[in-house]
């Protein structure tokens, strides 16, 4: 029996989504853009990297190939000169969004048929009603925000007046979201667990994909940073995904990072929480080596959306890109006969695109393994292709959505 090794970039897009118009981004390439600035030298950033973008393992399994299928440009530095080494081609998104828990769900095989709540780009962003029975059931002296913002920005801006007036900062994005960012210390951790899930339960009913706990400390704005400690707290998928039926054919679900969040820490069976992508990357190792037949081992790697997309930030999108690619071959070295190692991602976050937000994209889907053939697998109409690949390599049961490409 094999496994399976799905790893989600985080907002790696790789442009040319048909339905982009819609979402007010027609044009946007979040790798292809990145490419560009880099061989025009707006990349660089002294002691982090220089030069065109160069991800030749990723290249070398078919990332460069892929990327001139969804848009017909191939993305400059990314030269393999001969046929990819895995299964490379790309999908495109079928769910009523471009945020996290849709793109996630539907690579599990459950698409986002319905509409999610967001809260309009207004000041003040929230209902009054809501955030009345947000005060009064969380105890609070009222909060701070309530706008659409940047988080680490909103920080900066209100996280002195959050100290001293003891009020939470809440904000929102594009995404369907609330968003609530409290000091660790002076506001306590704990506490703003405790206010998000009572947040949780008030915004249901405005159909909100997601509150998150923003924890963050420092003393000043100068050095106010956001921590490891971050939580989602997300509806249920809407059915059964990949990782339901894996779980209950008795396999191992090894969620790395913020997977178990998304997925409402349903149809896990073993969550591995960490910071930042060089700690994701070795928790990812650790699972690996964990793993066994059957199981499936399943990483978000966050940094690319959180630190670098959202930030608008060209060459430290770049950077974490190279700095993936280089220990890319140590994913390889630890794969097993049989197994199924697949990147992708959930949706675009273009560093040189308007506003902050995620983009609508396509995403790259990259398989590799020990004696996998290599071939194209063209360009699949949902992101559930994915999670109907993983399920018919492990002998689980297909789901409603997707359709093997293997």
């Amino acid at each position: 029996m094999a496994r399976a090794i799905l790893m989600v970039l985080d907002s790696f897009g790789i442009g040319g989504a048909d339905d982009a118009e819609k979402f007010g981004d027609l044009g946007s390439d979040t790798l292809g853009h990145i490419a560009e600035a880099c061989a025009r030298g707006d990349g660089d950033r002294e002691g982090l990297r220089s030069g065109p973008l160069s991800l030749p393992n990723m290249d070398r399994l078919g990332l460069g190939a892929a990327a001139a299928a969804s848009n017909g440009i191939r993305p400059p530095g990314l030269d393999h000169a001969g046929e990819p080494e895995g299964l490379w081609g790309y999908a495109a998104e079928v769910s009523n969004g471009k945020d996290t828990p849709s793109g996630h769900w539907e690579i599990a095989g459950v698409p986002v048929l319905f509409d999610w709540g967001y809260f309009p780009e207004t000041v003040p962003t929230f209902p009054d009603e809501l955030i009345a029975a947000f005060v009064k059931r969380a105890g609070l002296p009222g909060i701070l925000g309530n706008k659409h913002a940047s988080g680490t920005e909103i920080i900066a801006e209100l996280g002195e007046e959050h100290v001293r007036s003891g009020k939470p900062i809440c904000y929102t994005s594009g995404d369907s979201v609330f968003q609530i960012a409290a000091h660790e210390a002076h506001f306590g951790l704990e506490r703003l667990y405790e206010i998000c899930q009572i947040a949780r339960d008030l915004v249901d009913e405005y159909n909100i994909g997601r509150v998150i706990a923003r924890p963050f400390v420092g003393e000043t704005a100068a050095d106010f940073s956001r921590t490891g400690n971050r939580r989602d707290y997300s509806v249920l998928p809407p059915a059964p995904t990949l990782l339901d039926r894996a779980k209950a054919a008795g396999r191992e679900v090894i969620a790395v990072g913020k997977i178990s969040d998304i997925f409402a820490h349903q149809g896990i069976t073993r969550a591995i929480k960490a910071s930042g992508n060089e700690a994701l990357f070795e928790a990812n190792l650790k699972a690996m080596d964990e793993a066994g037949d059957g199981d499936i081992v399943f990483t978000n790697f966050v940094d690319f959306d959180m630190l670098y997309g959202h930030r608008r930030d060209v060459p430290g999108y770049a950077a974490a890109l190279e700095a993936f690619d280089r220990r890319l071959p140590e994913i390889e070295a630890r794969l097993r006969p049989g197994d199924l190692a697949i990147l992708t991602a959930d949706h675009g976050c273009d560093p040189t695109w308007r506003g902050t937000d995620h983009t609508r994209e396509h995403v790259p889907v990259i398989g590799f393994g020990p004696g996998l053939a290599a071939r194209a697998i063209g360009g699949r109409t949902s992101y559930a292709d994915i999670g109907a690949t993983i399920a018919a390599h492990l002998g689980l049961d297909p789901g409603q959505y997707g359709e093997s490409f293997l």
